[in-house]
């Protein structure tokens, strides 16, 4: 939150939309900071815990239970974001998943502000296939990463093994593909919507993007009339 808020400029009562909010984990932060705050979501289930916790809290935040495909949002919002993936690459082609970036740009007041947070496709070209652990409070996690060249496509697979229970050998299947985008590609989506990019990051410690970061950070503005 207080890295995206600082780079970004956003102040109290400005308008925000989360795309892909989840259950609001997000939006609700950014309500309890003042900010007047929509989020969107596809899944019903999120949609209704994230509007009873803000009832409960009695957060200046809405919830709409949309494709974010569908969402006709038009020069409202001051900033408009995408964490955690946001769903961006999520969807069933390129033409798809470019109509994101559409509702994104339509979304957006004239100097509004986008913040993306996303796997980096330069990493993916070159450190894919890739295997990794975690070690976390209840469990241990295995991942395993592929890479599409075809499509710019990355997989994903992994398995938990939870303490104190027996470990059995894990069925890992790779699938659910998102396709990833160089910021050479962001820069050249964004400028066909009336946007640019101003900085990009890998971490949000503000650590400059690089091919040997998975995640690539990103604050575009749309540009004035």
């Amino acid at each position: 939150m207080d890295f995206f808020v600082k780079i970004m400029g956003l102040r109290p009562g400005m308008r925000v939309l989360d795309l892909a909010c989840g259950y609001g984990r997000h939006a609700l932060a950014l309500a309890r900071r003042g900010y007047q705050v929509v989020g969107v979501d596809i899944t019903p289930c999120y949609i209704e815990d994230a509007k009873e916790n803000a009832a409960r809290e009695g957060l200046s935040a809405a919830f709409v239970l949309s494709d974010i495909r569908d969402v006709t949002f038009e020069s409202e919002f001051d900033a408009v974001l995408n964490l955690a993936d946001g769903a961006v690459g999520y969807l069933e082609s390129d033409e798809e998943n470019l109509k994101m970036f559409d509702t994104i740009a339509r979304a957006l007041k004239p100097g509004g502000g986008h913040f993306l947070d996303v796997m980096n496709a330069e990493y993916a070209e070159r450190y894919f296939p890739k295997q990794g652990w975690e070690i976390g409070k209840q469990a241990f996690a295995i991942s395993m990463f592929d890479w599409l060249p075809e499509t710019r496509q990355a997989v994903f697979g992994g398995a938990d093994f939870v303490y104190g229970q027996p470990a059995q050998p894990p069925e890992i299947a790779l699938g659910n593909p998102t396709r990833l985008y160089s910021r050479a590609e962001l820069r050249e989506i964004y400028a066909a919507r009336g946007m640019e990019i101003i900085d990009t990051f890998s971490d949000y410690s503000g650590t400059p993007s690089d091919q040997h970061h998975i995640q690539l950070m990103l604050f575009a503005r749309k540009q004035e009339i």
